[in-house]
Parts: C-alpha cells; structure tokens; sequence
C-alpha cells in the first residue's frame, strides 16, 4: 500500500498530469480519498516554489540550447500565453483570483506548474503566487475528487 500512495505523490508532481491524474489513479487503487487527495496536494505544491523561483531563468537559459531549445522554446511561449491570457481576462486587481481559478479548474493545460510559470511572467509577487496556487490546487483536488469518486463507485 505504501507503494501505491507514493506513486499517488509521484504523479501528482509530474507536469501536466499533477493531482488531476494522481487522484483517479488512487481511486483506482483503491486509497482512501482524504489520504490521496492530501498526498495529491503536497506533491503538486512542493515544486511549486522552485518553479517560482527557477523555471523563468532556466528556460530563458536553455531555450538557444541546441538539445532543449525546442522544448524550452515552447515552455517559455506557453507560460507566456497563459500568463497573458490571465492578464488579459482577470485584469490586473483580479489577478489573484484569475490565477485561482486558472489553476482550479481542472482542465488540460491549467495546474500548478503553467500557472505558477504565468505568475513569474506576469511578476506577480512569491506570497500572492504561492497563496493563489496554493487555493488553486485545493479546489482542484476537491473536484477531482469529487469526479473520481462518482466514476469509481459506478463500477
């Protein structure tokens, strides 16, 4: 079992997937949701920071880099593009909430990792970003949940 909720906590660090794949896949194992879905958490919040802190300055560096320009290329657009269509749509006193909601809401290409790079993009201070994802990801756990739960226990 210890397993299991290890590669829950795995999983739920891995971009794009984050706690929106680690959640069913508890369910599918089994787990107890309250347990997975604060196993889910801590593991999509702890690179949150770095990424914070880091991810900016390591794609600018590595995006004319012959072996990671491609990718870091498009790392470096996509944190730009979320960030400006926050921006753009949550204006600049709703950013917290923008940024919220953009992580939130459990859909493909929204979570932790695009929006804490769209908040470093968009400057937005540490605490706020921390604070906003941080809330993001909760309520993304609990729709997440919420959906998995109602699946898993139709079968």
């Amino acid at each position: 079992m210890l397993t299991k909720y290890i590669l829950v906590f795995l999983i739920s660090m891995v971009p794009i997937v984050e706690l929106r794949g680690a959640i069913p896949i508890s369910q599918g194992y089994g787990l107890p949701l309250m347990q997975s879905y604060i196993i889910a958490i801590v593991g999509n919040m702890l690179p949150v920071p770095i990424i914070y802190l880091f991810a900016r300055k390591v794609l600018i560096w590595g995006a004319n880099k012959p072996l990671t320009g491609k990718f870091f290329t498009w790392c470096l657009e996509k944190g730009h593009s979320a960030g400006m269509k926050l921006k753009n749509s949550a204006g600049n006193k709703g950013l917290f909430w923008g940024l919220f909601l953009f992580v939130g809401i459990p859909l493909p290409g929204t979570g932790a990792w695009t929006g804490t790079l769209a908040a470093s993009f968009l400057d937005m201070d540490f605490k706020s970003s921390i604070l906003a994802v941080m809330g993001g990801v909760l309520l993304a756990g609990v729709i997440m949940g919420a959906l998995s739960a109602g699946l898993f226990s139709l079968f």
